[in-house]
């Protein structure tokens, strides 16, 4: 089990920019018009959420290509979990998440490559799952 430390005090209720990248699968359709969300955060409930990524009527999500976005959020460590959802009739196929940290040297990946379902959050939760039993052993 790997522990993480926890955060400054001084970046706890602070806000941060968080840098995503979202590659679409050559496999997806052309385009989608659908609405796609995101949430991602760390093991300390440190979630930021954008429920709509794109502008309707962009460009963005198009075959094979590689979208950047700017999100603001509450400053966490160590990203661990990330859902997508999609709402609309198109589909769409990610083939992976990148999400840059403030503080990070390195992106966190999510990869997906499969398509999302319609109307639910679908994703990975990689946070360390502690038990009574793990806190013990670290004594």
């Amino acid at each position: 089990m790997k522990l993480l430390p926890f955060p400054d005090g001084d970046e706890i209720g602070s806000t941060c920019s968080y840098t995503v990248k979202i590659k679409t699968s050559c496999s997806s359709g052309r385009f989608t018009s659908d609405r796609i969300s995101l949430a991602f955060g760390d093991a300390y409930r440190n979630e930021v959420y954008a429920p709509r990524l794109d502008d309707p009527s962009s460009a963005v999500f198009e075959r094979c290509s590689t979208d950047t976005f700017k999100i603001q959020g509450p400053c966490g460590y160590g990203i661990c979990y990330l859902y997508l959802r999609r709402d609309g009739y198109d589909g769409w196929t990610p083939e992976w998440v990148k999400v840059y940290e403030p503080r990070a040297t390195r992106a966190i990946t999510f990869s997906y490559g499969t398509p999302l379902p319609n109307g639910i959050w679908y994703g990975f939760n990689q946070c360390p799952k502690s038990s009574s039993s793990d806190r013990m052993m670290q004594i």
